[in-house]
Protein backbone atom coordinates (compact mmCIF):
# COMPACT_ATOMS: atom_id res chain seq x y z
CA UNK A 1 0.00 0.00 0.00
CA UNK A 2 1.14 3.28 -0.47
CA UNK A 3 2.53 5.40 2.21
CA UNK A 4 0.93 8.49 1.46
CA UNK A 5 -2.12 6.70 1.37
CA UNK A 6 -2.14 5.42 4.64
CA UNK A 7 -2.97 8.63 6.92
CA UNK A 8 -5.84 9.17 5.01
CA UNK A 9 -7.22 6.01 5.33
CA UNK A 10 -6.42 6.79 8.95
CA UNK A 11 -8.45 9.83 9.04
CA UNK A 12 -10.98 8.48 6.96
CA UNK A 13 -11.61 5.42 9.28
CA UNK A 14 -11.06 7.58 12.73
CA UNK A 15 -13.84 10.00 11.16
CA UNK A 16 -16.41 6.52 10.18
CA UNK A 17 -16.07 5.69 13.50
CA UNK A 18 -16.29 9.26 15.79
CA UNK A 19 -19.79 9.22 13.58
CA UNK A 20 -21.02 5.79 14.16
CA UNK A 21 -20.04 6.53 17.94
CA UNK A 22 -22.52 10.10 17.79
CA UNK A 23 -24.93 7.95 15.72
CA UNK A 24 -25.34 5.33 18.59
CA UNK A 25 -25.50 7.36 21.59
CA UNK A 26 -28.05 10.50 21.26
CA UNK A 27 -28.08 13.16 23.31
CA UNK A 28 -29.64 12.73 26.71
CA UNK A 29 -33.49 14.83 27.55
CA UNK A 30 -32.67 17.76 29.18
CA UNK A 31 -32.74 17.18 33.09
CA UNK A 32 -36.51 18.91 34.49
CA UNK A 33 -35.30 21.76 36.31
CA UNK A 34 -36.74 20.44 40.28
CA UNK A 35 -35.49 17.25 39.82
CA UNK A 36 -34.52 15.97 43.08
CA UNK A 37 -36.45 18.75 45.01
CA UNK A 38 -38.74 18.17 48.04
CA UNK A 39 -41.22 19.70 46.88
CA UNK A 40 -45.02 18.23 47.28
CA UNK A 41 -46.29 15.32 49.64
CA UNK A 42 -49.50 13.92 51.15
CA UNK A 43 -52.45 16.00 51.79
CA UNK A 44 -55.92 15.31 53.10
CA UNK A 45 -58.04 18.35 51.65
CA UNK A 46 -61.60 18.72 50.26
CA UNK A 47 -62.55 19.24 46.91
CA UNK A 48 -65.73 21.44 45.38
CA UNK A 49 -68.00 18.16 45.64
CA UNK A 50 -67.30 17.68 49.30
CA UNK A 51 -65.48 14.88 48.71
CA UNK A 52 -61.69 13.85 50.67
CA UNK A 53 -59.07 14.11 48.03
CA UNK A 54 -55.10 13.18 49.09
CA UNK A 55 -52.31 13.58 46.90
CA UNK A 56 -52.18 9.69 46.64
CA UNK A 57 -55.23 10.49 44.53
CA UNK A 58 -53.50 12.45 41.21
CA UNK A 59 -50.99 9.28 41.13
CA UNK A 60 -51.09 8.51 37.01
CA UNK A 61 -51.52 12.53 35.57
CA UNK A 62 -49.34 15.04 35.90
CA UNK A 63 -50.16 17.38 38.33
CA UNK A 64 -50.14 21.28 37.69
CA UNK A 65 -50.72 23.14 40.88
CA UNK A 66 -51.33 26.62 42.20
CA UNK A 67 -51.78 27.90 45.83
CA UNK A 68 -53.61 30.97 45.85
CA UNK A 69 -57.57 32.43 47.25
CA UNK A 70 -60.60 32.96 45.94
CA UNK A 71 -60.53 36.45 47.13
CA UNK A 72 -57.16 37.78 45.90
CA UNK A 73 -57.93 40.90 43.75
CA UNK A 74 -55.36 40.61 41.05
CA UNK A 75 -52.46 37.71 40.89
CA UNK A 76 -54.23 34.72 42.16
CA UNK A 77 -57.35 34.90 39.05
CA UNK A 78 -54.35 35.79 36.70
CA UNK A 79 -51.95 33.12 37.01
CA UNK A 80 -54.76 30.78 37.28
CA UNK A 81 -56.24 31.97 33.86
CA UNK A 82 -53.03 31.95 32.66
CA UNK A 83 -52.51 28.55 33.42
CA UNK A 84 -56.02 27.33 31.88
CA UNK A 85 -55.47 29.06 28.66
CA UNK A 86 -51.82 27.65 28.54
CA UNK A 87 -53.34 23.60 29.11
CA UNK A 88 -56.45 24.74 25.93
CA UNK A 89 -53.30 25.98 24.11
CA UNK A 90 -51.32 22.81 24.71
CA UNK A 91 -54.87 21.10 24.50
CA UNK A 92 -54.91 22.05 21.07
CA UNK A 93 -51.59 21.55 19.77
CA UNK A 94 -51.07 18.17 21.83
CA UNK A 95 -54.74 16.47 21.84
CA UNK A 96 -53.36 13.43 22.48
CA UNK A 97 -51.83 14.58 26.21
CA UNK A 98 -53.85 17.00 27.83
CA UNK A 99 -56.21 14.00 29.42
CA UNK A 100 -53.03 13.19 31.25
CA UNK A 101 -52.91 16.70 32.58
CA UNK A 102 -54.55 17.78 36.31
CA UNK A 103 -54.77 21.50 37.14
CA UNK A 104 -55.07 21.91 40.80
CA UNK A 105 -55.89 24.87 42.80
CA UNK A 106 -55.27 24.83 46.61
CA UNK A 107 -56.52 27.71 48.83
CA UNK A 108 -54.61 29.58 51.27
CA UNK A 109 -57.50 31.07 53.14
CA UNK A 110 -59.55 28.03 54.51
CA UNK A 111 -61.23 30.62 56.55
CA UNK A 112 -63.53 31.88 53.54
CA UNK A 113 -63.16 29.54 50.88
CA UNK A 114 -65.28 26.84 51.84
CA UNK A 115 -65.73 24.11 49.16
CA UNK A 116 -68.13 26.00 47.54
CA UNK A 117 -66.85 29.02 47.12
CA UNK A 118 -63.42 27.53 45.66
CA UNK A 119 -65.75 25.39 43.03
CA UNK A 120 -67.43 28.51 41.76
CA UNK A 121 -64.24 29.91 41.48
CA UNK A 122 -62.32 26.76 40.03
CA UNK A 123 -65.68 26.62 37.24
CA UNK A 124 -64.93 30.40 36.06
CA UNK A 125 -61.82 29.04 34.60
CA UNK A 126 -62.11 25.52 34.07
CA UNK A 127 -64.99 23.03 35.22
CA UNK A 128 -62.52 20.53 34.93
CA UNK A 129 -59.56 21.97 37.57
CA UNK A 130 -60.08 20.33 40.67
CA UNK A 131 -60.68 23.01 43.58
CA UNK A 132 -59.10 21.88 47.14
CA UNK A 133 -59.71 23.73 50.66
CA UNK A 134 -59.46 22.29 54.06
CA UNK A 135 -59.68 22.89 57.78
CA UNK A 136 -56.43 25.66 58.83
CA UNK A 137 -54.33 22.53 59.73
CA UNK A 138 -55.16 20.77 56.86
CA UNK A 139 -54.06 23.60 54.80
CA UNK A 140 -51.14 24.35 56.58
CA UNK A 141 -49.91 21.04 56.30
CA UNK A 142 -50.41 20.95 52.85
CA UNK A 143 -48.82 24.47 51.89
CA UNK A 144 -45.97 23.05 54.15
CA UNK A 145 -45.44 19.82 51.96
CA UNK A 146 -45.83 22.48 49.07
CA UNK A 147 -42.99 24.86 50.57
CA UNK A 148 -45.53 28.00 50.13
CA UNK A 149 -45.59 30.84 51.96
CA UNK A 150 -48.55 32.63 53.53
CA UNK A 151 -49.83 35.13 55.83
CA UNK A 152 -52.26 36.78 56.65
CA UNK A 153 -53.04 40.41 56.15
CA UNK A 154 -53.86 43.16 58.43
CA UNK A 155 -58.08 42.69 58.62
CA UNK A 156 -59.71 46.18 57.21
CA UNK A 157 -63.16 47.49 58.28
CA UNK A 158 -66.16 45.40 57.45
CA UNK A 159 -63.47 42.18 57.87
CA UNK A 160 -62.12 42.13 54.59
CA UNK A 161 -58.22 41.12 54.37
CA UNK A 162 -55.65 40.45 51.91
CA UNK A 163 -53.15 37.25 52.77
CA UNK A 164 -50.11 37.27 51.33
CA UNK A 165 -48.64 34.44 49.83
CA UNK A 166 -46.02 33.11 47.17
CA UNK A 167 -47.31 32.61 43.21
CA UNK A 168 -45.15 29.73 42.07
CA UNK A 169 -47.49 27.48 39.51
CA UNK A 170 -45.74 23.62 39.86
CA UNK A 171 -45.96 20.81 37.44
CA UNK A 172 -45.64 17.24 39.16
CA UNK A 173 -44.78 13.77 37.24
CA UNK A 174 -47.21 11.11 37.16
CA UNK A 175 -45.48 10.36 40.65
CA UNK A 176 -45.78 13.15 42.59
CA UNK A 177 -42.27 13.79 41.83
CA UNK A 178 -41.89 17.70 40.66
CA UNK A 179 -40.64 18.68 37.51
CA UNK A 180 -41.02 22.45 36.47
CA UNK A 181 -42.33 25.68 37.30
CA UNK A 182 -44.89 27.01 34.64
CA UNK A 183 -43.90 30.39 34.00
CA UNK A 184 -47.24 32.37 33.87
CA UNK A 185 -46.08 35.63 34.30
CA UNK A 186 -44.77 35.18 30.51
CA UNK A 187 -48.37 34.35 29.42
CA UNK A 188 -50.37 31.27 27.69
CA UNK A 189 -48.04 30.55 25.08
CA UNK A 190 -45.15 30.40 27.29
CA UNK A 191 -47.11 27.68 29.65
CA UNK A 192 -47.90 25.52 26.58
CA UNK A 193 -44.36 25.32 25.52
CA UNK A 194 -43.28 24.42 29.10
CA UNK A 195 -46.29 21.97 29.44
CA UNK A 196 -44.70 20.51 25.71
CA UNK A 197 -41.56 20.22 27.44
CA UNK A 198 -42.65 17.67 29.91
CA UNK A 199 -45.73 15.81 29.65
CA UNK A 200 -45.27 12.52 27.59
Amino acid sequence: MNRRAMPRLLTAALLFLTLAGCQQSPAPADEPPLAGATIGGDFTLTDQHGQTKRWADFRGKYAVVYFGYTYCPDICPTDVQRTTQGLKKFAREHPDLRAKVQQIFITIDPERDTPQVVGQFAAAFDPKMVALTGTPEQVQAAADAFKVYHSKGEQEDGGAYLVNHSGITYLFDPAGLPLATLPTDQGASAVAKELAKWVR
